[in-house]
């Protein structure tokens, strides 16, 4: 507690701050279903993880090059920069580019910003540190210029320079305070967590009967007990299923859902797709597939691509090359993630693209072999055009003739 509030910056209040900032603190994560939801806790609801995963493997997974421009217009890929193996392969010695990659996505999802540590040898950078979340604050100038702290684990705090970080965030209306997805739907993620704690307590304890049991006449004291105690041993928690045995012509009748069940159920249903409209997951791909279609999943497959992934990978793209790279670089290099490993499932579909690219012209066989990471073959870098078509006046030119 001492540390906290000298963390804070009580330690010149009065008795009665601390108090009144736990009241502050709490109430920023209550919600109306009585629980606290924290990026932390939120990871136990099923669709927020299953959520936050998605996006953090679908940026991980993508291959990210360092590329350097080239006078005609193209680019080429710029291994000979120390940059393009940090990036693409290890950022450092224990961590892996996915790894790093996926977790700060993760962070960014959940908190809405992600903080790596940044370090440099002679102007160069020569490697990358994911920071855990929460080690780093903002505070703003009056100008609008960011600065930024470190607190320690012994609790120490000290300033760090900008260019010591790459800085990650999801831009929201308020621009010194990133979008946590979290913090905006935490009433959904706490009513699904509420209704998750419910089914649970209902099936441990047996709460709900299968169906009832009639007797002939009135029971005594003594076989309402032992009626009692055998249904509790045989259909609560881990017994439950076991055999009961009724006595003095008691009989059993089932019972069927009923409407206030299929509405729980129908909830319970309803939460995941709150949920995902905030993360912007489509529901087949958080196995929601009631009303999914193979025609429709691959229309919302490509809508992910192009409305989720495609501006989170803007983002990481300008924030390195932001970060990374310096003033006199960005104007010759950039980076790039390669996204055709998205649609490499559908074998059909990637190769009738090739097709049509190699039969227009606008890719050679070789070109596509690469992409494909077959090695090339003779006569492959030759240019394709169609029969039907000329350049711009060789028609006119041949029909005047």
């Amino acid at each position: 507690m001492k540390f906290l509030r000298k963390l804070l910056g009580l330690e010149t209040r009065g008795d009665g701050s601390w108090g009144e900032l736990e009241r502050l603190l709490t109430a920023a994560s209550a919600t109306a279903a009585g629980l606290s939801v924290s990026p932390e806790s939120a990871l136990r609801c099923p669709t927020v993880a299953a959520s936050a995963r998605i996006l953090s493997e679908s940026v991980s997974q993508l291959p990210l090059h360092l590329f350097r421009r080239l006078p005609e217009g193209g680019k080429e890929r710029a291994d000979d920069h120390p940059l393009a193996a940090l990036v693409a392969s290890a950022p450092n010695s224990w961590t892996t580019s996915a790894e790093w990659r996926g977790t700060a996505m993760m962070q960014l999802a959940l908190h809405g910003e992600a903080f790596c540590w940044v370090g440099r040898a002679r102007d160069r950078v020569v490697e990358i540190v994911n920071i855990p979340a929460g080690v780093i604050s903002v505070s703003w100038s009056d100008s609008g210029e960011p600065s930024f702290t470190a607190t320690t684990s012994s609790g120490t705090k000290r300033p760090v320079a900008r260019e010591e970080l790459l800085w990650l965030r999801l831009p929201g209306p308020n621009p010194h305070k990133p979008l946590s997805l979290v913090a905006e739907a935490r009433e959904a993620i706490a009513l699904s967590l509420a209704m998750e704690g419910y089914a649970s307590r209902l099936f441990a304890k047996g709460a709900r009967p299968s169906g009832v049991v009639k007797a002939p006449g009135k029971l005594t004291d003594q076989a309402i007990a032992r009626l009692k105690a055998s249904l509790t041993a045989l259909h609560s928690g881990t017994e439950s299923g076991g055999t009961a045995v009724f006595e003095e012509g008691m009989t059993f009748e089932a019972l069927q859902f009923s409407s206030v069940d299929l509405q729980f159920l129908e909830l319970r249903r309803h939460q995941i797709a709150e949920i995902a409209r905030v993360f912007r997951i489509p529901l087949h791909l958080l196995q929601e597939l009631e009303r999914a279609t193979h025609n429709n999943a691959e229309h919302m497959g490509q809508q992910f691509l192009s409305l989720v992934v495609l501006p989170l990978l803007a983002l990481w793209r300008q924030a390195l090359e932001r970060d990374l790279l310096t003033e006199a670089e960005r104007a010759e290099y950039f980076f790039e993630f390669e996204t055709a490993d998205l649609a490499r499932a559908d074998l059909a579909a990637r190769f009738n693209a090739y097709a049509q690219a190699v039969t227009n012209g606008l890719l050679n066989p070789n070109e596509i072999r690469a992409l494909e990471n077959r090695p090339p073959y003779a006569g492959g870098d030759e240019f394709h055009r169609p029969l039907n078509t000329a350049a711009t006046g060789q028609g006119q030119g041949a029909a005047n003739g």
